[in-house]
């Protein structure tokens, strides 16, 4: 990985978050700005795109951070059990815990009359399935051991990544964030293997 390869990817990373945020902030901003639309106010138009390709920028940064942390752990990961199959199980083992933890707290936390579980657990389902599907892309461009890290990083670590939403946990600025970071994630992880050269 070279200065040119790591530009390449911090600003293509930073162009998915900026891009996916304007996308998800005028789809979960809808009412508010469907007469905008209507209307054609260029002006009010332009100031909220800036806005969200703002924040989406800030997300973007958060998911670069999240990215390389994680390739520190998982080198520390490889070290201290010595194993990849070892590592990938103590992977799985935070993986099922992260989930429970998303699930259950949450429930626990900010249960509202009317609710159920099942509005805490689908998005923690949705999420993992994303990982999943995303991770299946990576072990198919590159190699079986790739699986389970992949899955840990899109899921867990967005997780983390997403937590300043989670404390607040208003419905606007739990689609605003997550989907930015699920996108940011999933390019960062898939060009990797293409920006280093690792073979399948």
């Amino acid at each position: 990985m070279n200065s040119r390869k790591w530009v390449y990817l911090f600003f293509t990373t930073l162009m998915f978050g900026g891009v996916s945020s304007v996308i998800t902030g005028f789809m979960v901003k809808w009412d508010e700005y469907a007469e905008v639309f209507s209307s054609l106010h260029v002006g009010e138009i332009l100031g909220a795109s800036i806005w969200f390709l703002g924040v989406g920028f800030i997300f973007s940064l958060i998911s670069q951070m999240g990215f390389f942390a994680y390739l520190t752990i998982h080198r520390f990961g490889l070290g201290i059990f010595k194993s990849v199959s070892l590592w990938n199980k103590a992977q799985i083992v935070l993986i099922v815990f992260v989930f429970f933890d998303l699930v259950y707290f949450r429930y626990k936390t900010f249960l509202k009359p009317g609710e159920t579980i099942v509005q805490y657990l689908l998005p923690a389902i949705l999420i993992l399935a994303f990982a999943v599907a995303v991770a299946y892309k990576k072990m198919k461009e590159t190699n079986r051991d790739a699986f389970i890290p992949a899955v840990f990083f899109i899921f867990v670590v967005t997780i983390i990544e997403w937590f300043p939403a989670l404390r607040v946990n208003e419905l606007d600025w739990l689609w605003l964030m997550v989907f930015p970071l699920l996108i940011c994630n999933a390019w960062q992880l898939l060009i990797l293997h293409r920006l280093t050269g690792a073979k399948k």
